[in-house]
This record gives structure tokens, sequence and C-alpha cells, in this order.
């Protein structure tokens, strides 16, 4: 599949091929005040990201990853709340990986020190090396601290609170209200009357690249129309959109009607920095599925999706697992990031060696959504430095991969274990009862 898509986009005749195809789904650009609308947003690359779903964080379990190339890790204290530190033991500087969370102690596995939550569990302050001789030991003991984020859970999300600097006292920190612009209520869902299922997937590639692919939505006609199962989303029936967006300090967001039946929305997306990105249709109150995407920086060309779609429909659970409808609809969420990784990864060489100009880039109306979400992202980068760490990393420093990264789609672990469980599940919901019924008769 990659070869063919990658021989298709080295084509000679691509220009040819897609020149009748963008004139016909050329969006009519609405007139807007002269002003750059993308500096009404508020929010930098500094904010709330939705790193990890609640599920996956279990008690006693050390959760690791990264972002911005920072090494961290996530965990639950006996109070159940949750905690995020760098994963950087100030005793050597060693990393926690290999160690331990019990009996609500923190423990590095390099010299055993024990790192245990102080007062109303919202600061790590207290290290126990009692093993240790050292005259000024006590004294040393009162003054180390780890480093920490502040974190919230939000819909079954765990969100971090990412800035250019740790606390070692968390209740110094003030309560920031933007994470109320990620909650979904606030967006208007209502999640108690959807079903959902969820994926997620590594890319090793740019960060940015996966954002700007995940809002372009129109180009599911073009690479994933044999994909999804919609008959009228496909390369044979590309149509024009009228387009409509909408910039405030909180988003980005983009409403697509059909041309030549402007009342009928074909559908909208909207992009909550620093990386959440909503797709749904009609009014949030009314729609009937919303796909939450969050993207997360893990490093440079590292990052993660954590994909979630919700519905209102197919949400009984006995005719859920008749028809493995989870496991099909993760299935169909594998094969579409496949399809994108390739353009994605190739979008990243031709970025980082320097080959995409401005000049080299010709944007379509469709792709103003595009160019707002670049202007913040430059202008937020330029401000924030959020790179700093990854610029002192040379290339072969890769130690962290293996550890962070759940499922780059080129090693297709997890792929293979939702199709191992289809088939089992087909097993014993259909052949095991036939099986028995021919013994017994």
């Amino acid at each position: 599949m990659e070869n063919n898509q990658f021989n298709f986009f080295k084509s000679r005749e691509i220009n040819s091929i897609l020149k009748p195809l963008r004139e016909e789904r050329i969006v009519k650009i609405e007139k807007y005040e002269n002003k750059e609308l993308s500096k009404d947003l508020k929010i930098g690359v500094f904010g709330w990201y939705a790193v990890c779903p609640s599920i996956e964080l279990k008690k006693n379990k050390l959760h690791f990853f990264s972002l911005y190339d920072q090494p961290l890790l996530i965990f639950r204290d006996k109070e159940n709340n949750v905690r995020c530190i760098k994963n950087i033991c100030p005793h050597r500087g060693a990393s926690f990986y290999g160690g331990s969370y019990e009996n609500n102690e923190l423990t590095c596995p390099y010299h055993g020190a024990k790192f245990t939550p102080d007062g109303n569990c919202q600061n790590i302050g207290r290290l126990t090396c009692t093993h240790i001789i050292d005259t000024n030991y006590e004294e040393y003991a009162k003054k180390i601290h780890l480093s920490q984020y502040k974190t919230l859970e939000r819909d079954d999300y765990i969100f971090i609170n990412y800035l250019s600097e740790t606390y070692t006292d968390i209740e110094t920190v003030r309560e920031d209200d933007q994470i109320n612009k990620h909650s979904l209520s606030n967006n208007g869902f209502d999640i108690k009357e959807y079903a959902s299922e969820e994926v997620l997937v590594d890319f090793k590639c740019d960060w940015t690249r996966i954002v700007e692919n995940h809002l372009d939505i129109l180009h599911i006609f073009w690479v994933h129309g044999n994909t999804i199962p919609d008959k009228d989303v496909n390369r044979n029936f590309l149509v024009s959109f009228k387009q409509k967006i909408n910039i405030n300090k909180d988003y980005i967001e983009s409403i697509y009607y059909y041309k030549n039946d402007p009342s009928n929305e074909f559908i909208r997306i909207r992009f909550i920095p620093p990386g959440r990105i909503l797709i749904y249709k009609g009014e949030p109150e009314k729609s009937r599925y919303l796909q939450v995407l969050d993207h997360i920086p893990l490093g440079n060309n590292k990052a993660r999706v954590i994909v979630r779609h919700y519905r209102k429909f197919m949400k009984n659970r006995v005719i859920n697992n008749l028809i493995l409808f989870k496991e099909i609809q993760r299935r169909t969420f594998y094969k579409i990031f496949n399809e994108d990784y390739i353009i994605l990864k190739t979008q990243t060489f031709n970025h980082k060696v320097g080959l995409i100009k401005n000049e080299e880039i010709k944007l379509l109306g469709e792709d103003r959504i595009i160019k707002y979400y670049w202007d913040w992202y430059k202008r937020s980068e330029e401000k924030d430095n959020p790179w700093i760490h990854s610029k002192k990393i040379e290339q072969n420093m890769d130690v962290y991969d293996k550890l962070i990264f759940k499922y780059p789609p080129e090693i297709n672990k997890l792929d293979i274990l939702n199709n191992l469980k289809i088939i089992r599940k087909t097993f014993i919901t259909y052949a095991s009862p036939l099986i028995l019924f021919l013994l017994l008769i």
C-alpha cells in the first residue's frame, strides 16, 4: 500500500490529474476583514494536553511518555490523584524506569531512593533513603523535591498542563481555566448520551503535520475513499463545498456546506489549541457522532494521537459484541492511519530538509484553516520555544523510543492483536456453539 501511494505521489502526471479535481472542489471564499484572524487565538503551544486515556493508568503502575522530548511519567497516588513528574531522580539524574510505586512510595531503581507524598498529596516532598550513610542526610532529604506538572481528569482523559517550567510545590500553581475549553460538555456535547471506542497511534513524523492532516478533512475523499464505509466518500464522488470559518480566542472552526445545497452541512471541524480537534456534523447537542483527536508532541519526529469516536447509534452492548462492532471500528482506524502515514513521513522529510518553502506551496481556498493553523503555530513556537530540549539531542539519542511508543504504524502489533481478537470472538460467538451442537447430536 505504501509503495503504491508513494509511486502515485511521485507521478509526473500528478498535476494534470489533480488540476480539474481541485478546480471542482475549490471553495467559495467568504469576505472577511483584512486582518490575521488567527491572531485572535490566545492559547499557545504551552497548555493542556490530553496525554492518556484514564483507563490506561492503572493503580501502582508507572506510565512513561514524553512531551517535546522531555521525559515524564504519571501515576496514581494512594488517594487516586494523578501525578505527573519529570522522569528524573534528583539524587543522581537517573530514570525511574525499572522503579516502582508501592505503599505510597515512588522508588528509583538506581540507589533505591524513595519519594513519598506529603500533606494533602499535592506535593511530593520527602526523600527516604535510609541505607545512605551521610552525616548531612537529614538536612539533604528535607530540601530535595521532584519536579511536577499540574494534572486533571476530564471526560475519562488525563490532562497535563505543560508549561515552560515545572514546580516542586504544585499548590503554588494557580488554577488555569483554559482546561474548560477542552471539556466536551463546555463544547456542547453530553457524553452520557454516547457510546465510544478509541485507539492510540504513534507516528515517527512531525506532530504539526499530523494536526494539519486532520484539519484537512477533505483529503478523505482521495486517500481514504476505499476504507471509510460510506459510498458517498470516495474518489468517484468528489464534490464542491462552501466553507465558513469561525475564529475566536479559544478555537478555529471550519464548517463545510455542499456548494449545490448550501443549507446541507457536510462536516465541521474545530481546532482547540494546543492539540485537540473535534469533528462532527450539525450543532453539538444534535450531533449523532463526535470524533475527538488529541495530538501529543512526544518529541522531534515522534507524536501520538488518541482517537476517540463517540456515537449515539449502535449503543447496545449485546449487539455490538455479536457483530464485533468495536473491533471492526478499530481495524478501520488503523487502516486509515496507515494510509496517511507515508504521506506524513514524506512531508516531514521534505519539511526538515528545507524543500517545503512558502513560494513552492500554493494553498487553495479550502486550505484557509490550514493557513490559520500554521500562522498560529509558527507564532506560538517562536514565542514559547517548546523544542529547547530537542535541540540538544543528537540524532542517535533514541533511548526512549521503545519505552514510550505504543503503536507506530510500521510496528502493527496492536492491529494484529485486534485482528486476533476478532478471530477469537468470532469463534467463541458462532463456531463453538455450532461445534457443541454437532457433538451433542
